[in-house]
C-alpha cells in the first residue's frame, strides 16, 4: 500500500517539511503533485516526477526530480515552485491569522503532466501551512498615510 506523509502535517509558512512516500515498487517511475487553492478559489500547482528507491521510498530531500516543475534536489521543492493554472495571478494569504493554506500532496503512477482522467492516484495526504503561530497577537498600524500590521509574540 502506497502512503504519502508530510512531516510534521501542520507547520509555519516559512519552516521546513519534510515530504516521504512510501510502499512502491522499487524503481517506479511517480508523479508527486502538490496543489492548494488561494482565498479567491485560484489553484496553484507544482508537479515533478520520480523514480524509487530499491526500498520502493521517494524523498525529495534525498532523490533527485527528474523534471515536472523543477528538477534536482529541492527538499521542499514541490510548495516552493507552486505555479497557477491561471496566468499572471500571484499566491497572496490575505487573513494570515485566521486560517493556514491546505496543500494537497498526491502521488500519481508514471509521469503525468496534466489532469488526465485515467491518470492513477495511488496515495494523497493534506498539509497546513499557517502564516501566524499560535498566540501571536495582530496590531494594525495606521499613522498618516502608512498602513501595515504589527505581530507581537505571546
Amino acid at each position: 500500500m502506497v502512503e504519502v506523509t508530510v512531516t510534521p502535517q501542520s507547520s509555519l509558512a516559512d519552516r521546513p517539511v519534510q515530504i516521504r512516500v512510501r510502499g512502491l515498487s522499487p524503481c517506479q517511475l511517480v508523479t508527486l503533485r502538490a496543489w492548494l487553492k488561494d482565498e479567491q478559489g485560484e489553484r496553484f500547482q507544482s508537479r515533478a516526477f520520480f523514480r524509487a528507491d530499491k526500498a520502493g521510498d521517494v524523498d525529495p530531500g534525498l532523490h533527485a526530480a527528474l523534471g515536472g516543475s523543477y528538477s534536482g534536489i529541492w527538499p521542499m521543492g514541490l510548495l516552493w515552485f507552486l505555479q497557477p493554472d491561471t496566468f499572471f495571478r500571484r499566491l497572496v494569504k490575505r487573513d494570515v491569522a485566521g486560517s493556514p493554506f491546505r496543500v494537497r500532496l498526491e502521488v500519481l503512477d508514471g509521469l503525468s503532466l496534466g489532469a488526465d482522467p485515467t491518470e492513477q492516484l495511488l496515495a494523497s495526504c493534506e498539509a497546513e501551512r499557517w502564516y501566524v503561530g499560535p498566540g501571536v497577537q495582530r496590531v494594525p498600524i495606521r499613522e498618516g498615510r502608512v498602513r501595515g500590521a504589527l505581530f507581537l509574540p505571546p
